[in-house]
């Protein structure tokens, strides 16, 4: 199944189990809180974790997933009833809404199409107010991420609620023209599953070109999660754009 991770509640809590708070996260809410009480959108925000934290920063939050079951975990956290939730992806934007739009945990990489990623560029620029800022984190081709996905490197064990482990990794199978296609594969005590993943893995030539096409104007990129120059970091392009 595409994007099982997200989809499938028993997937679900493998992905919170794996993707605690972290870095990337403490990124984010430094770079939104250079608006002090932003209205921000969170596209793609999963299980929450991130909408979360930027509430407690005293940020208003719209969270947007197309995946129901993330949604309802992100619903069933402690906070939830501070954010709104809506399901959906750029089509339930409304204009002018939001002072500041994120895309973590590489959401842009899932839009793998020019012709979607275009569309989604234009939907969150006509919902930024004129001088709001998106924000967003796309892996740098050139670190080659891809190569360390395999079953020897990526392969670990995690622990579910009620002591319940899992073995969870990742075996890219194709990569073309930037497409990078892969499998995750997840072994219960009781049963395997299988999610497949496609992702697009864009230039900063690439993403500076669409970003000017949609109406943004590139304030930085870091290369890294302390905001180290691209080529240096973590193998990340971490964007900051402004809508103008």
């Amino acid at each position: 199944m595409r994007n099982a991770e997200f989809t499938d509640p028993r997937l679900v809590e493998v992905y919170d189990a794996e993707c605690p708070w972290g870095r990337d996260d403490d990124y984010f809410v430094s770079v939104v809180g250079e608006t002090l009480a932003a209205r921000v959108l969170d596209l793609g925000c999963g299980t929450g974790r991130l909408a979360l934290g930027l509430a407690a920063a005293g940020h208003t939050v719209t969270g947007v997933d197309p995946a129901r079951a993330s949604l309802e975990a992100a619903r069933a956290k402690p906070g939830a009833d501070r954010i709104s939730w809506l399901e959906g992806s750029v089509e339930v934007l409304p204009a002018g809404a939001y002072d500041v739009a994120v895309m973590t945990s590489h959401v842009a990489q899932f839009l793998v199409d020019d012709e979607q990623w275009h569309r989604a560029l234009t939907a969150l620029r006509r919902a930024l107010v004129d001088g709001g800022r998106l924000v967003f984190d796309s892996r740098d081709p050139a670190d080659r991420r891809w190569e360390r996905w395999n079953r020897v490197d990526s392969r670990r064990r995690l622990v579910l609620s009620g002591g319940r482990q899992v073995e969870v990794w990742t075996e890219t199978t194709d990569v073309h023209d930037g497409v990078v296609r892969f499998t995750r594969q997840y072994r219960f005590p009781d049963v395997e599953l299988l999610g497949d993943v496609v992702l697009r893995f864009r230039t900063e030539r690439e993403l500076r070109g669409s970003l000017d096409g949609a109406g943004f104007r590139v304030e930085r990129i870091h290369g890294g999660w302390n905001r180290e120059p691209v080529g240096q970091g973590d193998g990340e392009f971490l964007v900051v754009a402004t809508a103008v």
